[in-house]
């Protein structure tokens, strides 16, 4: 199945869940011009959709395999944060329509009605899940992001979990939700297992198939290296190349972390290869990595595959450690002489990562290989249209492949729509927690 046909199926699924929960309020719904029944009925719609969408939020970083074959990891995370945003809007709105239909049924001011609404536990417990929620919200802004370590967010995000099981005592409480209550009972129960099974439960069963331990740490340049681990029945893990895994490594100050890195060459054998760049402190102390240290690796994901691919002609575009899936496809996707053509963006020639093996391979293969040096942001902008069109003759009629950081990667992609290729032939990966 076609990655776009999958992401269609997905949103198509998403909105008629949606769908079917403004069903079941509007057969529920008591029409009345009564101010506090507006209020009531209002908020019986947005606490709805609240919850549904957090049930959405969850389903999305399920790891269901199918689901992140065919959507891709980068699109699952877009609509991971831009439904994040709905649900906490749905959530305040809900609040706030509650409370206003409170106040005026009793009669009371706002902040009386808070403190009685406080006394029921349910109420309390909605309210504490909000909380959570919006602490996640907060953590997630790019600006926050920037300022918070990996561990520190992701412990801040698995309160979402908290909170939807906070929010689901509380919409069982509710009087008017008890003729749907199957409903809310079985939506959360299959959410829950897809969470239990796919990131607890395969995680722990691929780590007593494979038996992942690492066999070598080996320096590509400055700041850099790749990892080699080995490994039993690497072939039934099925990783290919563009994909990445989550691999915590049960070493000292790593073991609490899963590290997305992509395969930086294809499976061979008993042997899979990361190679990371020093950017931050768990990068720097992978290259302490000692041989023979356990290895727990969860995947493969992402859908930056040869399974995209719908032109005889493929242009990969790398920016910075981008280049490690795009050094997998180069010397994997089937081609010609002059059908595979690799454009790596790097800052300065030092920069450059596993140069040797990517001018190997268009060597070997024929292929096009162009280094794009240059400091971001100078006059002459080696990815925009003009540029690229004069580099890739027929540009229009090439596939591509994209991975890069976030900034890099919208401006590309950007960039290639103005130069003529077509959206359905862009495939983007971005990489940034």
């Amino acid at each position: 199945m076609r990655e776009r046909d999958m992401a269609v199926r997905v949103k198509g699924g998403m909105l008629g869940g949606a769908g079917i929960v403004a069903l079941l309020w509007a057969a529920q719904v008591r029409p009345s011009a009564r101010l506090d029944a507006l209020f009531a009925t209002a908020a019986h719609l947005t606490g709805l959709l609240a919850g549904y969408g957090v049930l959405v939020l969850l389903f999305l970083m399920a790891r269901v395999p199918a689901v992140e074959h065919g959507v891709g990891a980068a699109r699952l995370a877009r609509w991971h944060a831009l439904g994040g945003r709905h649900v906490l809007l749905t959530c305040f709105g809900h609040g706030l329509f509650a409370l206003c239909g409170y106040a005026v049924h009793e009669g009371v001011d706002v902040i009386s009605a808070v403190r009685e609404l406080l006394g029921y536990p349910a109420l309390a417990a909605a309210v504490a899940g909000t909380v959570l929620l919006a602490a996640v919200g907060i953590t997630s802004a790019r600006s926050v992001r920037r300022r918070v370590s990996h561990e520190t967010w992701r412990g801040i995000h698995l309160l979402v979990y908290l909170a939807a099981a906070l929010a689901f005592g509380h919409q069982l409480a509710g009087p008017d939700l008890a003729p749907v209550d199957w409903f809310w009972a079985l939506a959360h129960t299959v959410v829950a297992v897809l969470l239990v099974w796919y990131r607890a439960v395969v995680p722990v069963r691929q780590a007593l198939r494979h038996a992942l331990r690492v066999a070598e740490v080996r320096t590509e340049g400055p700041g850099v290296v790749s990892v080699l681990v080995y490994g039993e029945h690497l072939s039934e893990l099925r990783a290919e190349p563009g994909q990445f895994l989550r691999w915590r490594f049960l070493q000292r100050r790593l073991w609490h972390t899963a590290l997305p890195f992509s395969l930086s060459a294809p499976v061979r054998g008993d042997t899979l290869r990361i190679t990371v760049k020093a950017l931050g402190g768990h990068s720097r102390r992978i290259r302490r990595l000692r041989p023979g240290t356990r290895v727990l690796a969860t995947g493969p994901f992402g859908a930056l595959t040869a399974a995209r691919r719908t032109r005889t002609k493929v242009l990969l575009i790398a920016g910075g450690v981008g280049i490690t899936p795009m050094r997998a496809l180069f010397e994997t996707l089937p081609g010609g002489p002059g059908d595979i053509t690799l454009l790596y963006r790097a800052g300065a020639e030092e920069h450059l990562v596993l140069r040797s093996e990517l001018e190997a391979i268009a060597a070997e293969r024929q292929a096009g290989l162009h280094y794009l040096l240059g400091p971001s942001g100078a006059a002459f902008d080696p990815l925009a249209p003009q540029a690229l069109a004069e580099l890739v003759p027929e540009l229009a009629e090439h596939d591509v492949y994209l991975c890069g950081p976030p900034g890099m990667a919208d401006a590309t992609q950007a960039a290639l729509l103005r130069a003529g290729v077509p959206a359905g032939r862009i495939h983007a990966e971005c990489f940034g927690f």
